[in-house]
């Protein structure tokens, strides 16, 4: 039971670090530090990134096999790359709180597909799992994306910072997953496991509506104060 109770706060644990945003000494360190800044404030987002790593958690439940989560992982790197660099470089955006609203969306439907909820509820099979990997890898990508946007790129090597942040964005994931997959094979082989599984998808989903709810306020609330402020504040929102 205690091994049991370790691995579960180890898996959760991103669930409980601070919120993924931008912060002044990030941009101090973009400032000052050049391309390889960007690399490391790219990993740090990432491994603080938990609406991240809970979606990916949820994905690593259904895999059984290293090909298995190699073929999965890959289809989210590429989802969310393709959206980092390209909405990054043409200038795409949208606001932040709406787009991590999704992401969270996306925890919480990832929980639900893990505990059969499309069968029990629904009386239908769940969408196939590799697209829907895809697409919100595409979706985490543009979280990625608004992030990154919100620094001072400048017109000087702008290619290669993007490019930059989104590797360190894919080391970030690699450390982060190392862990996980370590300590769910651990778990598997447990007489727990069966119970683990369910009260963690059930996390899963709990979690996930939590911060739908959290970044919905956010949205609602931002909103409310830039009409508040008067219409000139709308241009643009």
């Amino acid at each position: 039971m205690k091994i049991f109770l370790t691995s579960l706060f180890l898996l959760l644990l991103p669930a409980v670090m601070l919120a993924h945003g931008v912060s002044s000494a990030d941009h101090a360190t973009l400032v000052d530090g050049g391309l390889a800044a960007y690399v490391l404030v790219g990993a740090k987002h990432m491994l603080t990134g938990y609406d991240h790593l809970l979606f990916l958690l949820g994905v690593l439940f259904y895999l059984s096999g290293f090909r298995d989560i190699l073929r999965f992982i890959t289809v989210f790197t590429l989802g969310h790359c393709i959206t980092l660099i390209g909405a990054t470089y043409l200038g795409v955006t949208a606001d932040e709180h709406l787009v991590d609203a999704v992401i969270a969306l996306s925890v919480a439907y990832k929980g639900f597909e893990n505990l059969n909820g499309f069968e029990r509820v629904f009386k239908a099979p769940a969408p196939d799992l590799l697209f829907m990997v895809f697409a919100f890898g595409l979706i985490h990508g543009f979280g990625l994306s608004t992030r990154l946007q919100s620094f001072e790129l400048g017109a000087d090597q702008f290619l290669a910072k993007i490019l930059s942040f989104n590797v360190g964005v894919e080391v970030g994931q690699v450390l982060a997953l190392i862990p996980i997959v370590f300590v769910l094979k651990k778990i598997q082989q447990a007489k727990q496991y069966p119970v683990f599984y369910k009260v963690v998808n059930i996390g899963l989903i709990v979690a996930g509506a939590a911060l739908l709810a959290y970044q919905l306020y956010g949205f609602f609330s931002s909103y409310n104060s830039t009409v508040e402020a008067g219409p000139q504040s709308l241009i643009g929102y």
